[in-house]
């Protein structure tokens, strides 16, 4: 097979590589249109951060087979557009978990007890010890919002050294927190209650500031915030404004919205610490990415299973399963927005004909799904029941061939502190996709980009009040369906609609006199 390197890995993956009988080009620092003209010539491609592998390279790959990118993210990958035309993306998500984990300490470290600034003063022939008097961070307490391999690694290491550690990560189980010694509590009890914040989150659009002005001043006046993750994950707006005004004692960011961040005030404070994006950045890590790359590389060659892939290359080749992962995906979404409280377990009940399928990666694709947010790295198919697993959700699956209502079901419980949800789904013909029962009440709805759902008292007047707010707003409505308990009880109404609804317009909803609960999914 034929490798193309477009940002440069060690020299041990490369060795790998062509050990395994494989050819190997290196051409660095190519633009857009140099990659679409050569790409069409090799079956893989290997990129770090720098290279951008867009939808235009991807198609002018005609014998691509597998994107290797040599780190955590794939922010860089046009993963949709590799998906679509058959492509597997894999990357390396274990060789950096201890490296960033390291890095977030050196920050903190070099934060709490002001080790640049101190340092910037002696080169400038300063020694005034009392103006860079230090905070002890044994026996301070540290929140870890995140608990995936690295943010698990870094409350491992805090403990060592004394910190108390608490934690925010709705998808981990308390029975998980509590073998890793972690108090896991809400975001805003994290905020409110730590010493030292540092954040271990993917970026996704739900978490997008998940650290917001609201959060960031609620931390105590004399905390300090660590981010080595992402750089979306904080309002620096909302961080300038809170250290500017000593809200805050300090910053340290290896990461910043915008990449390299020239212009950003928080350059200009003398409470922030700053480094460039360097967390996995060691000898040992860069050797191990590249061994890990190459690895994925060769094994996808070989035809065996890849658990770093983003995407999930075979579903082309099991049609039969096909609709019925995507069923479940959808379940996983919905099941996401309902929860609340820490997940204890998942049961899935498989009847009628899926009963007769391999049912693994359908159960792995309602995991997906519902973790989407819980990690620090790529939540995929292959990797979904692992992570489920390591957080300490327990998965029951059943199966029963025989459905009285329908040729096929699936239905999801989802185990919380504060009770189950149930969500189930149908798929109709080859692959027409229906929610049919949400926590007890009988629909028939057509899964769509944005659905409303209400739980409400049944009593007249109640759909036409939503519908009016609606018309203020100008959403138009693609379907509607209800379902009760039974007449005058609880009842639902399930929209979907052709845009989002506003934080204003849902608020009003929930002021209408009669609903319960609203949620926008």
């Amino acid at each position: 097979m034929k490798i193309l390197i477009a940002d440069s890995i060690e020299k041990e993956g490369i060795d790998l590589l062509k050990k395994n009988a494989h050819t190997v080009d290196i051409c660095l620092e190519q633009t857009e249109e140099e990659l679409v003209t050569k790409i069409p010539d090799y079956d893989a491609l290997i990129v770090r951060s720098q290279t951008k592998v867009t939808k235009k390279i991807i198609e002018a790959g005609k014998k691509l087979k597998v994107i290797g990118r040599a780190g955590i993210g794939v922010d860089n990958v046009d993963v949709p557009a590799a998906t679509r035309k058959g492509v597997l993306v894999v990357n390396a998500p274990n060789s950096t978990v201890g490296t960033t984990a390291e890095h977030t300490i050196a920050m903190m470290m070099a934060l709490v007890r002001k080790i640049p600034f101190a340092n910037s003063a002696v080169r400038n022939g300063e020694w005034k010890k009392n103006k860079f008097i230090g905070m002890e961070i044994r026996g301070k307490t540290v929140g870890v919002i995140g608990l995936g391999r690295i943010g698990s690694e870094v409350a491992r290491i805090c403990q060592r050294i004394d910190m108390n550690v608490i934690a925010s990560d709705p998808f981990v189980s308390r029975e998980y927190a509590q073998k890793l010694g972690v108090q896991l509590m809400s975001l805003s009890e994290v905020v409110k209650n730590s010493d030292i914040i540092t954040i271990h989150a993917t970026l996704t659009k739900s978490n997008h500031h998940i650290l917001g002005k609201n959060e960031i001043e609620s931390m105590k006046k004399d905390a300090f915030l660590i981010n080595c993750a992402r750089g979306g994950l904080v309002d620096e707006s909302a961080l300038y404004t809170a250290l500017k005004l000593g809200r805050l004692a300090g910053a340290a960011l290896d990461v910043f919205e915008k990449e390299p961040p020239s212009t950003s005030p928080l350059l200009t404070l003398e409470n922030v610490i700053a480094t460039c994006h360097i967390g996995a950045s060691t000898k040992e890590a860069q050797k191990n990415v590249a061994l890990e790359i190459a690895t994925a590389i060769i094994s996808v060659f070989k035809g065996e299973a890849v658990t770093s892939a983003v995407n999930f290359p075979y579903v082309k080749s099991m049609p039969e399963i096909r609709p019925y992962i995507s069923l479940a995906g959808e379940l996983g979404k919905m099941q996401s927005r309902l929860l609340v409280g820490y997940i204890k377990n998942v049961e899935i009940a498989y009847l009628g004909e899926v009963a007769s399928c391999e049912v693994e990666l359908v159960t792995a694709g309602f995991l997906k799904e519902l973790l989407e947010n819980a990690s620090d790295e790529e939540i995929t198919l292959v990797n979904a029941p692992l992570l489920a697993r390591e957080r300490g959700i327990n998965i029951l699956e059943t199966k029963n061939k025989v459905c009285q209502l329908y040729s096929n079901l699936i239905t999801t419980s989802v185990m919380t502190e504060n009770g189950k949800i149930l969500v189930s789904g149908t798929v109709f013909g080859k692959n027409d996709l229906r929610i049919v029962n949400i926590d007890g009440y009988h629909l028939d709805i057509k899964p769509a980009k944005t659905i409303l759902l209400t739980f409400h008292q049944d009593k007249p007047g109640m759909v036409a009040h939503v519908a009016d707010i609606l018309a203020e707003e100008k959403i138009n409505i693609g379907e509607m369906q209800v379902g009760r308990e039974k007449i005058g009880g609880k009842a639902i109404m399930a929209i979907t609609l052709d845009n989002q609804l506003s934080v204003s317009a849902i608020e009003k909803i929930s002021n209408i006199k009669g609903i319960i609960k609203v949620y926008q999914v």
